[in-house]
């Protein structure tokens, strides 16, 4: 695996994957408009390959340590586990593509987190939080973390902590799926793996037995998000209209 592969589209991959504005992954589904791009029909078999594959992974070493495994590692466990066959050369391409191509094509305005995509977690510098399966840094995104509970109360929990840039495409490439292959708006929901703040510090919360809508904006109705919002030295990364083209998380706190 190369360890910088930032000409990836220089040298072919939009002939191999194409962000397309009339090619719909999944054709007939919905009226496709030239500002939405979606990844095209003929690599709807790869798209779904890779999406298993790393379903297969994270199953077989579990979730949380998923939320911090490497590429490598990733490409290994693949390789090695009885029941999950090694990634092709296409899917790997895939992989790299997805890492590597620039979203602001298609109105992502984020900053580009990491940029190579074998970027390592350091454990040294992490720390699992109790009864959550997720990591923290070390340091400030800890502390706030815990001041965050104190302060707003027991209801308060961690639903997203450290991901690695594995863990990031597994979200995105499902929530690309779970829009119609619309990567436009999947972005909105969900960073390039590329793009995310989580990979350096940036964490979620939510409300304990809230489920799903701690991932909505009915979370902005929660008591403890009144809380949140009185806290000096907490920030939410994304703001209503923020500048990043993402939608508004009330839940997604930075320390950056």
């Amino acid at each position: 695996m190369h360890q910088n592969r930032r000409n990836f589209l220089q040298l072919g991959a939009i002939s191999l994957f194409t962000l397309s504005s009339n090619s719909n992954l999944f054709a007939g589904t919905k009226i496709i408009t030239k500002e939405d791009l979606y990844i095209a029909k003929k690599d709807y078999d790869v798209f779904q390959s890779v999406r298993n594959k790393l379903k297969l992974v994270q199953t077989y070493i579990g979730y949380g340590n998923f939320n911090i495994i490497n590429l490598d590692t990733m490409l290994r466990i693949s390789k090695n586990a009885s029941n999950i066959e090694e990634f092709t050369k296409a899917e790997i391409d895939f992989l790299e593509f997805i890492f590597y191509y620039n979203p602001s094509s298609h109105g992502f305005f984020g900053e580009r987190i990491s940029n190579n995509i074998t970027d390592t977690i350091d454990k040294k510098i992490i720390t699992k939080i109790p009864r959550t399966g997720h990591y923290l840094f070390k340091g400030k995104a800890e502390k706030t973390y815990y001041e965050m509970t104190n302060d707003v109360g027991s209801s308060l929990t961690l639903t997203s902590g450290i991901r690695s840039i594995v863990k990031q495409t597994k979200l995105f490439l499902d929530k690309i799926n779970a829009v119609e292959g619309n990567i436009s708006v999947a972005a909105k929901s969900i960073a390039p793996p590329a793009f995310t703040y989580h990979a350096i510090g940036d964490f979620d919360v939510g409300k304990k037995g809230f489920g799903y809508a701690n991932f909505t904006s009915r979370f902005a109705n929660t008591n403890e998000f009144k809380k949140i919002k009185e806290l000096k030295y907490v920030d939410v990364r994304y703001t209503i209209n923020n500048k990043d083209g993402v939608r508004y998380e009330p839940w997604h706190i930075t320390t950056i």
